[in-house]
């Protein structure tokens, strides 16, 4: 990270300015271990771009959820149907 304040174009103070924060975890686009002090307004455009990537696993993880619960749904409903037509005879 740079050594300017990214907002004001000041020096940084480092850790003695709040926003001052340690990335630890992955790079989302390299993949390459991540173990960073810089100014959170600088990490912004890295965290949101894992923050969507994890949106998108999660919006797939709740698709193949719901898939495998409408196959259940449909199994269930077809014995309960035989279960039906086998009693009414």
């Amino acid at each position: 990270m740079a050594n300017k304040w990214p907002l004001l174009k000041k020096a940084c103070i480092e850790h003695d300015c709040q926003w001052y924060t340690n990335v630890m975890g992955k790079h989302p686009q390299t993949e390459e271990t991540v173990n960073n002090w810089g100014c959170a307004v600088e990490w912004l455009p890295v965290l949101l771009i894992e923050n969507a990537q994890q949106a998108r696993q999660t919006g797939a993880s709740i698709d193949s959820f719901r898939n495998e619960m409408v196959k259940d749904n449909q199994k269930q409903l077809e014995v309960y149907t035989q279960r039906l037509q086998h009693e009414s005879d």
